[in-house]
């Protein structure tokens, strides 16, 4: 008995795979084309790289399955879980999903793209395990930077939006500074890598907190200088991580003041990122995913199907 994801985001084209009991049978990704140079990808080009994409990785996925019973297909048909939450992207998942159930007859269920983030990384990090049906999620990426307050029902999940930015996404903010300094979109990776290699001091924080809102224009501000300046790109990207992680650390700390002390989990492509987490790790009751459930997968959105189709089925 197996469980079926599709997620197509601005980034990548994923498609994964669960089974009963919630093991992670598949988690196959094919990222989007972006030119050098470039920040990132027209909802146009997007939606025919996912075009591209889909039957390559669908015929991939027939290929692991193979003889065994697909029970259910989850698909991101939206950004977030509100009224008017849309972009064309996630439509080439739900037309590749609709046509994958007419041809196994299993039911097709319908969540966020956020929601599976923040369910790929509950499940992978450890929260599930210690059973936190109730926590705060920070979904940071470079589409979304989010406070969220979580909660399990029994069909999939509960999210209400208490903070975050009020400008740049943190993973925008990234991939300008890394464009700026000549690393390919998109640029986290390889500026982690630069970042590891400074053994110097950063220059001074000068973050911008209030409550549950930050701004982070002033990042790419500050790094413009430091660029101009003559810093080395390792300066530069040690700088951006420090000020990120102590960014989140501020709002988590507020976020927690303000909703009872809740457990964290940190989801999206951002989090992904090792020096983040080892600063934000000393919060404690914080909870990490591996790189390949926090950046964007269709793995939460399978096992979303699984814990629906469970439920419909009482099993």
């Amino acid at each position: 008995m197996l469980f079926c994801g599709i997620d197509t985001s601005n980034y990548t084209t994923s498609v994964a795979v669960c089974d009963i009991d919630g093991n992670i049978v598949a988690n196959l990704k094919r990222p989007l084309p972006v030119k050098d140079g470039e920040r990132g990808l027209r909802q146009s080009d997007a939606v025919f790289a996912h075009v591209k994409n889909l039957p390559a990785l669908m015929n991939e996925l027939s290929a692991l399955i193979a003889d065994r019973s697909v029970c259910a297909v989850g698909v991101s048909s939206q950004p977030r879980n509100n009224e008017g939450s849309y972009m064309p992207c996630f439509l080439t998942g739900v037309a590749a999903a609709e046509a994958f159930c007419a041809g196994c007859a299993a039911p097709l269920y319908k969540f966020s793209h956020q929601q599976g983030h923040i369910m790929a990384a509950y499940s992978t990090s450890g929260a599930a395990g210690e059973e936190k049906d109730e926590f705060l999620a920070f979904h940071v990426s470079g589409g979304t930077t989010e406070i969220l307050k979580v909660t399990l029902n029994a069909t999939d999940l509960d999210v209400r939006l208490v903070g975050g930015t009020s400008d740049l996404n943190a993973g925008q903010a990234i991939d300008r500074i890394g464009v700026r300094l000549g690393y390919a979109f998109p640029c986290g990776p390889a500026m982690e890598k630069a970042a590891e290699a400074f053994d110097g001091k950063t220059a001074p924080l000068k973050t911008s907190v209030k409550g549950l809102e930050c701004n982070l224009s002033g990042l790419e501000n500050n790094a413009e200088k430091l660029i101009v300046g003559g810093e080395t790109a390792e300066a530069v990207c040690a700088y951006v991580f420090a000020f990120l992680s102590k960014t989140f650390s501020k709002l988590a700390q507020n976020a927690r003041e303000q909703c009872g002390g809740l457990p964290i989990v940190w989801a999206g492509g951002v989090m992904s990122n090792k020096m983040i987490q080892s600063r934000l790790a000393s919060l404690g009751d914080c909870y990490f995913t591996n790189p390949e459930y926090s950046s964007d997968n269709a793995v939460g959105t399978a096992l979303l199907a699984r814990k629906k189709y469970i439920y419909e089925n009482g099993l």
